[in-house]
């Protein structure tokens, strides 16, 4: 069955962003001489969220200040590449007459910034971001709040991530599906989160839409 919503994740998902996400995170921390081996726990959450709750060398440093300067890394004249099918999938959502929200930990700026060249900003009927929600992902308030915002149960959307906090977070909401898109982790990590499938990219969602 057709979903009534998609509900899609932004980085890694839509947007190829999590190599410039990297290189910030590595650059700011370099520049501060800390060693910093595994970035995988900011993946898919709010980085000042990560920074309050995770023990590390930024532990007696604001959690805000820290995450804004990790995103001041991120070079202002370098937008993240299109995930293969992202444009289409929202196209092929329109023309079928299903709703789309983005449902992110990033902020508002990072989502036009991100999507506008694709020309799709206009096409989205919802957008939840960080500033959106008490609590961020794995917790399942962003999705929630999507789905209260476009007037249907979060059983009848489908949800699309990247990411296990990502997946953890629709699932929790009772999103009907799940799909993990696996260009920041493997299929095993994203399955064991709770993703009822798998793709590389979406490309075949877009055409499943059209069917």
């Amino acid at each position: 069955m057709r979903p009534a919503a998609l509900l899609l994740d932004l980085d890694g998902t839509l947007v190829d962003s999590e190599p410039l996400h990297r290189a910030a995170y590595e650059a700011y921390f370099a520049s501060r001489g800390w060693d910093v081996a595994d970035l995988s726990v900011f993946t898919g959450r709010r980085a000042a969220d990560v920074f309050a709750t995770t023990a590390g060398p930024w532990g007696d440093e604001d959690p805000q200040a820290v995450s804004q300067a990790v995103v001041s890394q991120i070079p202002a004249d370098v937008d993240p590449e299109e995930v293969a099918g992202a444009r289409d999938l929202v196209l092929a959502a329109v023309a079928a007459g299903t709703r789309v929200a983005i449902v992110t930990s990033a902020a508002a700026d990072w989502v036009t910034r991100s999507l506008g060249p694709m020309g799709v900003l206009d096409h989205l009927d919802v957008v939840v971001t960080s500033a959106d929600v008490t609590d961020g992902k794995p917790h399942p308030a962003g999705y929630r709040l999507a789905a209260e915002r476009l007037g249907i149960a979060p059983a009848d959307c489908l949800a699309a991530e990247d990411s296990p906090a990502g997946v953890r977070a629709a699932v929790a909401a009772g999103v009907g599906e799940v799909v993990g898109v696996t260009t920041t982790h493997d299929d095993a990590v994203l399955l064991e989160a709770g993703a009822a499938s798998v793709s590389p990219d979406l490309r075949e969602l877009a055409a499943r839409l059209r069917r």
